[in-house]
């Protein structure tokens, strides 16, 4: 059943700004957001004021606005000013979606209020017929998230809690099932007997942005690879569902989760860039890591003894979210060893996948070099829906098939509980580095070259 209206707790806030309005654009522009839209915020402002910020955050994405498709998107757009320790607010909510038969309530805000808000919904009978959408992080260890969700669960049942990580709305992220289970020729090859490695790669060039205090006491293992990095690593490596519903989908992530061998701790490298501790509402003696890279190994059929490599982190060259799959060596090397023998999707900007291969060389001598082939998504399939417009059509359908399940969200927090609470001190690193020497360290030979270092080397095979 679609949804009849739409809530947005935060609706003054960065994320509402620079996301979930010019998704809303997007939904309009294509005749699909049929909801009415209320906001609340304990910004006093008036609905004038209101409605300006909305069209001023629109506009800074989107400069090519269409001013008819704007206007109706913002028309009967309502603001409720209240904060959230007041019951007195959510009575006025009640009083105005009153007439709606089924809300989408999403919470756009941090987690220590996902509880209180949910339990202040229910008190004024809201959560009876609403579906509850909840940003991450989902707490910020295996314990905190158990609590969380126990509490949640009092009050909604699993089917009504819509669990957001933007990385399961990506296009690029969605096509590595496609790229799997829709084509014969890698299939047989997707294990254990012909892949040598696998490296995820998610790097921001940019650092805290402001944010000292709150991203001090969350860190780049929370941040990014509890929830980011792990989905598409289940993505990558899961056995084929039985169908392609939510349920389905769902099985199969957590076989791969359970399936992870407990972490050596000396796989893992944190590392802080210079000059971190010098951002405001920065900690002075912080232990609070901006990169991380570990090896861990999936222990089952498919992918046992395979070392699969994950890094994330900030003030790096470049912004990239990349996976390359290493192939085996030939069993015998007629030709020499190969350069390069692997796949690689871009999943950021640019998306689209690489396949390197060898192939001869012209002239008498049977001599070989790497070749490319190449697809840019976009190219081929013009511009790519965003992941806040796919989500939050998906939350107003009622379709989870995006959206996380709680022991999905259980399992991710218990792989990395012992690193969290018993971590090896920080690395400091030059900022536009790749992060600290001993995380090159990690991957034999090095990690392979990602974003235009790769797009570099390509362009010399062509």
């Amino acid at each position: 059943m679609k949804a009849d209206a739409l809530v947005l707790f935060g609706a003054t806030g960065d994320l509402a700004k620079k996301k979930l309005f010019p998704a809303l654009y997007d939904l309009e522009d294509l005749n699909e957001l049929d909801v009415q839209i209320f906001g609340v915020a304990s910004s006093r402002w008036s609905q004038e004021v209101f409605k300006e910020n909305v069209v001023t955050a629109i506009k800074a994405r989107k400069p090519d606005v269409d001013q008819a498709v704007l206007d109706k998107l913002t028309g009967d757009m309502q603001l409720i000013v209240g904060d959230y320790d007041d019951p007195a607010t959510f009575v006025a909510l009640a009083e105005a979606i009153k007439e709606f038969k089924l809300p989408v309530i999403y919470l756009a805000i941090a987690p220590e209020y996902f509880a209180k808000i949910t339990t202040a919904l229910a008190e004024v009978g809201i959560t009876k017929r609403a579906r509850v959408v909840v940003e991450k992080p989902f707490g910020r260890d295996y314990e905190s998230a158990k609590q969380l969700d126990a509490e949640l669960k009092k009050l909604l049942p699993e089917e009504q809690i819509y669990r957001i990580d933007h990385y399961l709305g990506k296009e690029a992220v969605e096509d590595l099932l496609v790229f799997r289970f829709a084509n014969t020729l890698f299939e047989p090859v997707w294990n254990r007997n012909y892949v040598s490695s696998i490296q995820i790669t998610m790097a921001e060039s940019f650092g805290i942005d402001g944010r000292g205090k709150f991203y001090d006491g969350v860190g780049a293992t929370r941040d990014v690879l509890q929830n980011h990095i792990l989905q598409v690593l289940t993505m990558l490596t899961m056995e084929p569902p039985i169908d392609m519903g939510s349920e389905s989908m769902q099985n199969e992530k957590i076989k791969v989760l359970s399936a992870i061998r407990d972490i050596n701790k000396n796989d893992v490298v944190r590392g802080q860039f210079d000059g971190y501790l010098d951002e405001e509402g920065v900690a002075a003696n912080s232990d609070t890591e901006t990169f991380v890279a570990m090896k861990l190994f999936i222990d089952n059929w498919r992918w046992a003894g395979v070392p699969i490599y994950l890094r994330t982190g900030k003030k790096l060259p470049e912004t990239v979210l990349e996976v390359v799959v290493e192939f085996k060596q030939p069993p015998r090397a007629l030709f020499g060893k190969s350069e390069s023998n692997q796949v690689r999707f871009r999943l950021g900007a640019k998306d689209g996948v690489d396949i390197s291969l060898q192939a001869k060389k012209p002239g008498t001598k049977l001599i070989t070099e790497t070749v490319d082939l190449s697809v840019e998504f976009v190219a081929e399939f013009g511009d790519r829906q965003g992941p806040y417009e796919r989500l939050l059509r998906a939350a107003m359908l009622g379709d989870h098939f995006r959206f996380t399940r709680i022991d999905a969200v259980l399992h991710s927090w218990q792989i990395l509980e012992d690193l969290l609470k018993n971590p090896h001190p920080v690395i400091s690193y030059d900022s536009s580095s790749w992060g600290p020497d001993a995380a090159q360290e990690l991957v034999p030979g090095g990690w392979a070259p990602v974003g235009t270092e790769a797009d570099k080397l390509k362009n010399l095979h062509q």
